[in-house]
């Protein structure tokens, strides 16, 4: 009999022991969980539209540390002493974490000691998800919360990162390029710093000239985008940028990528068959794939 992948959404597939994690989990220990959270989302979601990048972020980051089963701990915070992995290197700037404080305190005040932060992350990150124009999609849950912050944990892919060595982060994680390409996507939303791919603009790897893989038009926007004064910043996608939907796809392959990972990804042969299958399929991917017999 056949497999078949059910949907997967924007970060990669993970095919560790998804048994011991189930759909409607709290049903009967906390059943107002969800509709708690959804409701704490919806409330910044309508103020700040790019909450669902910054939850999709965090999202990431938690999954990628410890392959989602336990999140980095919420509730621990830096001292004199000791480094919390939330201010460490890569999660020093993910934001959203008063999002999650304010769903925890809620669900503390319904059903104390229940429900976990690693699943108000993933439960608040499927309702932004839907609020950005992506699909409701059903997501198991009973994640442990972490209990250890440890930054020395933190290995996560940078923006500034050659696609063969992202691939490598993800390979030591069980990932296939697949999963790094639908990873990608979460780009569709957010923004980067200019700090981050500045250098194309105008002196790609001191050649004094723009990055020739990047569309001309859009190098001359983001030069005068990132002269202005302050930390300034660019739409990953240019085009549709609090949506979430397979737009990131279309504009790596038109040469728009803003990254210089994204664009590497997308020029590279071996992996551009990925990327075209991304963009033409209208496909959302959910964080947790399931296998299933036909």
């Amino acid at each position: 009999m056949g497999m078949k992948i059910e949907v997967v959404f924007f970060f990669f597939v993970l095919p560790l022991a998804l048994a011991d994690l189930r759909v409607g989990f709290y049903n009967s220990s906390c059943p107002q969980a969800e509709s708690i959270v959804r409701g704490v989302v919806h409330y910044h979601f309508t103020t700040d539209k790019s909450i669902t990048a910054a939850l999709l972020r965090m999202h990431f980051h938690d999954c990628f540390v410890r392959v989602s089963f336990i999140s980095f701990p919420n509730h621990i915070h830096s001292t004199d002493k000791n480094q919390s992995e939330k201010d460490a290197g890569p999660n020093f700037t993910v934001r959203g974490y008063e999002l999650i404080d304010k769903a925890k305190n809620a669900l503390e005040a319904a059903c104390p000691l229940v429900v976990s932060c690693a699943d108000i992350i993933t439960i608040a990150t499927r309702y932004a998800v839907a609020l950005a124009g992506g699909p409701s999609y059903v997501i198991p849950t009973e994640r442990q919360g972490g209990l250890v912050s440890d930054p020395s944990e933190i290995n996560l892919p940078g923006p500034t990162f050659p696609v063969s060595k992202a691939f490598q982060n993800f390979q030591s994680k069980n990932l296939s390029l697949n999963d790094m390409a639908t990873r990608l996507g979460a780009h569709a939303v957010g923004v980067a710093h200019c700090n981050f791919f500045v250098e194309r603009l105008s002196d790609f790897q001191g050649t004094g000239s723009p990055d020739p893989s990047m569309d001309p038009a859009l190098a001359a926007k983001l030069r005068q985008d990132c002269s202005m004064v302050g930390d300034t910043t660019a739409f990953l996608d240019q085009n549709s940028s609090f949506v979430v939907d397979n737009q990131y796809y279309k504009e790596i392959l038109l040469k728009r990528g803003i990254l210089q990972i994204d664009q590497e990804f997308a020029k590279m042969a071996f992996v551009r068959i990925c990327v075209e299958q991304h963009q033409i399929q209208q496909k959302v991917y959910r964080c947790y794939g399931e296998a299933g017999k036909d």
